[in-house]
């Protein structure tokens, strides 16, 4: 790199390469102080891009709600969920619900994850950690946290919190919390018929 030194140097191209910006005297005050406020603004810029790639990739990933996870979608039959790639069967119906998992989030060996009524299609989907609501609730929230996000929730007879899922009246969340966090929770069609 050439760095020209004849009076103040200056930030600019020298036999086609960049000299780097140097003050000798006040008059190039304010030439530091301008470079400072391009260097300032390219930084931020610069972080404006990364920080924005972060909050595009944070809006991209699965909610559990109000349709859904993902493609995986309320009323599909189990043939339409397969073809989404994203589920696993791990019970047959035998003419009733078949369970089957997310792959992202495989059950216990004797549970699942979703049930397929030949009746309904994709009737409900149990929640798994790391999944949340579009509300931002997941197993762990607190139940101030739940009745933050859910000011009409109620509780049921069997001491579940119970709600309508907001935007999407055809179904309803119902969240198990016990010492006042979340344990479990699931989203599942107000028509289904695989459980009570």
């Amino acid at each position: 790199m050439e760095v020209g030194l004849e009076g103040p140097a200056r930030a600019g191209v020298t036999k086609g390469k960049v000299a780097p910006l140097r003050t000798f005297t006040g008059a190039s005050q304010s030439k530091q102080s301008m470079m400072k406020t391009m260097i300032g603004a390219s930084l931020l810029a610069g972080s404006l891009l990364v920080s924005g790639a972060t909050a595009a990739t944070a809006q991209t990933k699965p909610t559990l709600g109000p349709y859904g996870y993902g493609a995986v979608k309320f009323g599909m039959t189990a043939k339409q969920a397969q073809s989404t790639r994203d589920v696993v069967k791990k019970m047959p119906g035998n003419g009733g619900c078949s369970g089957w998992d997310l792959k992202k989030f495989p059950t216990p060996k004797d549970s699942v994850g979703i049930y397929i009524s030949p009746n309904v299609g994709l009737a409900a989907i149990f929640a798994a950690k790391g999944m949340k609501t579009p509300e931002g609730i997941m197993i762990g929230s607190t139940a101030k946290q739940v009745k933050a996000a859910y000011p009409h929730i109620k509780k049921d007879v069997h001491g579940f919190y119970v709600i309508t899922v907001p935007g999407n009246k055809k179904a309803y969340y119902t969240f198990g919390v016990t010492h006042g966090k979340v344990t479990e929770y699931g989203i599942a069609l107000n028509k289904q018929d695989c459980f009570n």
